[in-house]
């Protein structure tokens, strides 16, 4: 049932990152990147390594320490996401407060080298996508 769940959270974050929606199309005022490219290359590929590589315990202080940096980085970009003119609403900027949430406590379980409790707090993040995706797909 837990592989199950996982998977399904994992299949519902990485339809949402591939699928084209308004605000993933836009280009911040200043910024040259649109939201999609970030989506596509940032948050897509930190997100899901986080999420496989969550699927068992680090063994060593290299893989704890590369945990943190995929949940450093999925947080960076929650900031990133409603500034520069990104943000098309409100229900994307809830979406991208449970980002920012949920990879504060993910990166604070990995600090503790809490693995389960890590596991736990990844389902944050894939909520906060599943909420935006339910909105903004297309």
């Amino acid at each position: 049932m837990k592989k199950l769940l996982t998977f399904t959270m994992f299949v519902g974050l990485v339809t949402f990152l591939t699928v084209g929606a308004s605000g993933q199309i836009k280009k911040g005022k200043t910024r040259a990147i649109t939201t999609k490219q970030l989506m596509v290359g940032l948050v897509k590929p930190q997100c899901g390594g986080l999420g496989e590589s969550l699927k068992s315990a680090p063994t060593d202080d290299k893989m704890w320490g590369e945990l943190a940096i995929k949940a450093a980085l999925l947080n960076e970009i929650s900031y990133n996401s409603t500034e520069y003119g990104r943000c098309p609403d409100k229900d994307w900027a809830v979406a991208v407060t449970g980002l920012r949430d949920g990879s504060e406590a993910v990166l604070a379980k990995i600090e503790a080298k809490d693995h389960s409790g890590a596991q736990e707090a990844f389902k944050a993040i894939t909520a906060s996508c599943a909420a935006c995706h339910k909105v903004h797909k297309k």
